[in-house]
């Protein structure tokens, strides 16, 4: 199962100044606990998942930003594209990690991440989550969300557009669970996806 997805910030060059790592998006799934012991716990709850999605974050984005420095490639190959031109996913950063008990969360977790320009993308999984299973999704959900959000356009801000992203992930990824999707199926949910969001 997936424990959390999140949308964060990427410094865009190796060598730039590394800003500060911002989540932009973040959907946490399971079983939500809030309710439980008042508002004083469930306000101490709601920031303690707070900190745990943004340490990942910073891992995520130190994890892109290693991969950019590592590969090689002069920092021109790691500017924005325009925003009409598609994306390919098959060239951008990606890879895992595992978090260990306590690191911050109570169990071990494996960590996907994908680097899309400026953007970060990460699925926190259970540790023995089929991986491959999880990558292809966490791809599909970049595709999606690129095109649905716009992201990448000028002006774009995922901030406000929270209702477009839970859109996607409830089609893709129904209350964390990873889904065996053939091409058909994708199609499907593609258009469903596009009939409720008016497109």
């Amino acid at each position: 199962m997936v424990h959390a997805f999140l949308i964060h910030t990427v410094s865009c060059r190796p060598g730039d100044e590394a800003g500060p790592c911002r989540v932009l998006y973040s959907r946490v799934f399971g079983p939500e606990r809030l309710d439980e012991g008042g508002c004083q716990d469930a306000e101490k709850e709601r920031l303690h998942r707070k900190e745990q999605i943004l340490a990942v974050a910073r891992q995520a984005e130190s994890m892109c930003r290693l991969y950019q420095q590592a590969s090689g490639k002069p920092p021109s190959e790691h500017l924005i594209q325009l925003p009409d031109e598609p994306v390919s996913l098959q060239d951008a950063p990606s890879g895992v990690f595992h978090l260990r008990p306590g690191d911050p969360f109570c169990e071990d977790k494996t960590v996907l991440w994908l680097g899309v320009q400026c953007l970060g993308f990460a699925l926190v999984c259970d540790l023995h989550e089929n991986l491959m299973l999880a990558e292809s999704t966490l791809r599909l959900l970049v595709k999606e969300l690129l095109e649905h959000l716009r992201l990448l356009s000028s002006g774009s801000d995922v901030l406000l557009k929270g209702d477009r992203a839970e859109a996607v992930l409830s089609k893709f990824l129904p209350h964390g669970q990873l889904l065996f999707l053939n091409e058909q199926f994708v199609l499907s949910l593609q258009r469903e996806l596009a009939a409720s969001l008016g497109k």
